[in-house]
């Protein structure tokens, strides 16, 4: 039988500047404070060192110490875990989100919109594919902050391709505006469940995040939401709810249909 419940749990959290032990070592904690079963566990975006543009001296090549923690950490709680960090490859450096499994039959996801204005652009490479992947009957398209202001990046097109949209940010104070908006239109325009989830604290950078880590429905109403200060949230989503709107309010009917190109 086809499961209709998804549960996910976010982690909003302060980090440790540019410190991957001292990360992973919280984290490994705080997936251990959820406290119940769960089926996806999100973590910030860069969750091992912030938002750092140091890449040559953070990068890690796959399969070392934070994709192999991953692993350990999807294998022991049964949950897929996904976050993302600096990984290098063949010279190149990219803000890479891991979708890993308890099974190990990991996905990966670069990150295609680089943030300019903080240098992001001349550190890493962009990503060039989206990646929609299946859990539980669920299609989830997960995303990385500055994704999150490209709505054709992340439309439904030509059809309803995900019902349950992620981004995972290191998102600052000053447009938190922006962040809250941006999310329920996301959830909205797409007929999906959409979270977010962004981190708390103070960078070395000087620079101040809100949280403000939400879980929305498909009418972008809050089913959850938390500024300021650390929490762990878990929420079970409906596929028949979302199912049942989408064929009383069939939207996607009526969309523009067009392709993305580099």
């Amino acid at each position: 039988m086809l499961a209709t419940s998804l549960t996910v749990s976010l982690i909003q959290s302060d980090l440790h500047w540019e410190n991957i032990p001292a990360n992973l070592a919280m984290f490994e904690e705080k997936i251990w404070q959820i406290g119940q079963a769960t089926d996806l566990i999100l973590l910030p975006e860069m969750f091992t060192t912030g938002f750092s543009m140091n890449a040559a001296k953070l990068a890690e090549p796959m399969n070392l110490t934070t994709f192999k923690w991953l692993r350990q950490q999807a294998e022991q709680t049964k949950a897929v875990v996904v976050g993302s960090y600096i990984v290098q490859v063949k010279g190149q450096y990219f803000n890479r989100l891991i979708w890993m499994p308890p099974d190990g039959q990991f996905k990966i996801y670069d990150k295609r919109h680089l943030f300019r204005l903080a240098g992001e652009d001349a550190a890493y490479t962009a990503g060039t594919a989206r990646l929609v992947v299946e859990l539980k009957g669920w299609q989830i398209c997960p995303m990385i902050c500055y994704d999150l202001r490209f709505p054709i990046w992340s439309r439904q097109s030509p059809s309803l391709q995900y019902d349950l949209l992620i981004y995972l940010a290191n998102w600052p104070l000053p447009r938190n505006h922006a962040w809250n908006t941006l999310l329920r239109a996301r959830a909205i325009e797409n007929l999906a469940y959409c979270v977010g989830v962004n981190r708390v604290g103070t960078d070395a950078a000087g620079k101040s995040y809100m949280g403000e880590s939400a879980m929305l429905n498909f009418k972008g109403e809050e089913l959850f939401y938390q500024k300021d200060e650390p929490v762990i949230a878990t929420r079970t989503l409906d596929l028949g709810e979302l199912r049942s709107f989408r064929q009383q309010f069939p939207f996607d009917r009526d969309a523009d249909r067009f392709t993305v190109h580099d």
